[in-house]
């Protein structure tokens, strides 16, 4: 039998494991949709004559304002701490409009899930005995009018108590939310936006020039989507939402360097025209001119809301803060790599809206290029490398849509982009990248056909972690990196010499020293000269969502660790001198960096397995 010491040893060691599982669920899982907790299909009619919501005011953006406040007066006589409130839109979520793909025998009272909730006693801690509420939410133009409905029963048994009045809009159709992207072409900047205007409605078109001189206007493309373009449930179902139509304008020809101004428009079929406001962009650079370059990057930041509601459990509560500390120092920042796990809509697209409203500030201002994460493409028969349900039924279509990159199929989401010294080869870790694939064929190709004496940065972007990474997650393993990640393409970035391999996915900072075949190649850790003999890996996974764990075993290539939200920043002063940075998302501070410095013959020097063929022959 087991002593009194015994069983305490055994009851230590049960909660050490319960905790570790509780770890590796919230690795794993990344967290929880808040939408998905609310049980749509259990959702009852019980409207009470006592229970009432007002919304005030009813007309939003009458000055052109693309977000405004919403105040909720509301009451009932039979109070809980579990009533919330929902936020629909459109306002009309009745039986008539489901889908006959719902799953359910009987039609549903509700047919859709909210755009977002919050509890009633959130503003007002008083509800549960007084019965009345007042609460405060920011709503965006999302091209519907609104309702609010308050709900008893808690998110898992709904039941619908009183709905408000609708609230709207002057104009929903407007043109909103523009986000520039780097064109196939050095001098070219892509324009996309969303609008509730369809071909058949208006022409888009976007209205530009260089900065105090004359504007020309270039056509816009236009694009949409519906239910059957969806894999799955929820995005198939209750997390549908009409997306409008997605427009693109490719602004061509110009000049380095430049200052650009820009407006959206829409030319109605009635000769009126609808205009967004003016926004501006700077031209990128000629590839390889030699001056300071910005480039800031980043995984996994999702959005927030800045009324409170729709809170993740500890999973997004950074992502306000990184894209506050981007829009303050948008000033030093030349182009945004956001690599993979966008916004966490999981399926109910309503969110890709209210993403791209919290982000316009940046991406209508620097090129913001996306890659692709699992949250975006995953999905079971589809193709996607993982057969996981992540993307929520969305398997690529909203980051396709939503965001243009410069990709030859949008579906096959690699690519490369060149910025003045810099040159991008972004990989789509969502489709296979191993030896004989046609992912690691374009990966070698975009390694190969850089010219260093002109671009001598070259870095490597991926969502998953192909190269390495602490996450407890891989540890457990014993991989210390995706399965297969590194294996086929650690090859590849010493032949070629990649500088610095950046990733997402694991939620977390961590840099690892020049790295080649497990071996730290370098024994500096804050300023290489010279060849580096290795490539460089760093985790930038922090911008916003819930945080990983680090495994608590030490690795000799593991330099710095950090568990909080953050970014990093590369800064080229020239061909030879390169910054690294990260910051913190809390303050915009940095806590971490190193410097390159090296010549042109540092780049051509034969390292291990990257040694060109030589001949005797003089």
């Amino acid at each position: 039998m087991l002593g009194n010491v015994g069983m305490r040893r055994v009851k230590l060691n049960l909660v050490i494991l319960l905790v570790l599982l509780a770890i590796l669920k919230e690795v794993r899982s990344h967290g929880e949709q808040p939408l998905s907790r609310i049980a749509i299909d259990k959702a009852a009619f019980a409207l009470h004559d006592l229970a009432y919501v007002k919304a005030s005011p009813t007309i939003l953006g009458a000055r052109g304002e693309r977000a405004e406040w919403v105040t909720l007066e509301f009451g009932t006589s039979n109070p809980s701490i579990d009533d919330w409130i929902g936020v629909f839109s459109p306002a009309n979520f009745s039986a008539t409009t489901c889908y006959g793909e719902n799953p359910r025998v009987n039609p549903p009272f509700l047919c859709s899930a909210p755009i977002k909730y919050q509890y009633a006693n959130y503003s007002s801690p008083e509800y549960k005995v007084t019965g009345k509420g007042l609460l405060q939410l920011q709503l965006i133009n999302q091209r519907s009018d609104f309702s609010f409905a308050l709900f008893s029963g808690g998110l898992s048994n709904p039941k619908l108590m009183a709905l408000s009045n609708h609230v709207a809009f002057s104009n929903p159709n407007a043109p909103v939310y523009p986000r520039i992207a780097q064109g196939k072409l050095w001098n070219e900047m892509t324009v996309t936006w969303t609008s509730g205007y369809g071909i058949d409605e208006a022409e888009p078109f976007v209205e530009w020039g260089p900065k105090g001189g004359d504007s020309i206007r270039s056509p816009a493309g236009t694009l949409t989507f519906d239910r059957t373009s969806m894999c799955g449930a929820p995005a198939r179902t209750v997390g549908w939402r009409d997306p409008g139509f997605i427009h693109t304008s490719f602004l061509k020809e110009l000049w380095p360097n430049r200052v650009y101004t820009y407006k959206l428009g829409h030319r109605l079929y009635n000769g009126r025209y609808v205009w967004s406001q003016k926004y501006h962009f700077r031209a990128s650079p000629y590839p390889g001119q030699n001056s300071p370059q910005r480039v800031v990057i980043f995984g996994d930041m999702g959005k927030d809301e800045a009324d409170g509601s729709n809170e993740y459990n500890n999973f997004q509560q950074g992502s306000l803060n990184t894209t506050k500390q981007l829009i303050q120092d948008l000033n030093n920042i030349d182009i945004v790599f956001h690599i993979g796990d966008i916004c966490y809509a999981n399926g109910y697209l309503s969110q890709w809206d209210q993403f791209t409203a919290q982000v316009e500030p940046i991406a209508s201002t620097v090129p913001y290029m996306i890659a692709s994460g699992n949250h975006e493409r995953d999905w079971p028969g589809t193709g996607s490398f993982y057969g996981n349900m992540d993307s929520g039924g969305e398997c690529g279509v909203l980051a396709e849509t939503m965001f243009y990159v410069p990709t030859q199929i949008r579906a096959k989401f690699w690519y490369s982009t060149d910025y003045g010294m810099f040159h991008f080869c972004i990989a789509d870790t969502e489709h296979d990248w191993r030896e004989g694939t046609e992912q690691y064929k374009f990966i070698e190709k975009c390694l190969a056909s850089v010219d260093r004496q002109k671009q001598p940065w070259l870095i490597f972007l991926a969502h998953r972690v192909l190269g390495y990474s602490s996450c407890i997650c891989y540890a457990e393993e014993g991989s210390f990196e995706e399965p297969m990640g590194r294996e086929s393409l650690q090859k590849l970035w010493q032949k070629y010499k990649v500088d610095i391999a950046i990733y997402g996915h694991v939620h977390n900072y961590e840099r690892t020293c020049p790295i080649y075949q497990n071996k730290c190649t370098r024994d500096e850790k804050h300023h290489y000269k010279g060849t580096l003999n290795g490539t460089i890996h760093v985790v930038a996974g922090g911008g916003g969502a819930s945080l990983s764990t680090f495994t608590t075993f030490q690795t000799k290539w593991s330099l710095f660790k950090d568990h909080d939200y953050g970014f990093v920043k590369l800064t080229a002063f020239d061909h030879s001198n390169l910054l690294f940075e990260y910051k913190k998302s809390s303050d915009g501070k940095v806590y971490d960096s190193f410097r390159l410095s090296r010549d042109y013959r540092d780049i051509l020097a034969c390292t291990v397995d990257s040694c060109p063929s030589m001949t005797l022959a003089s």
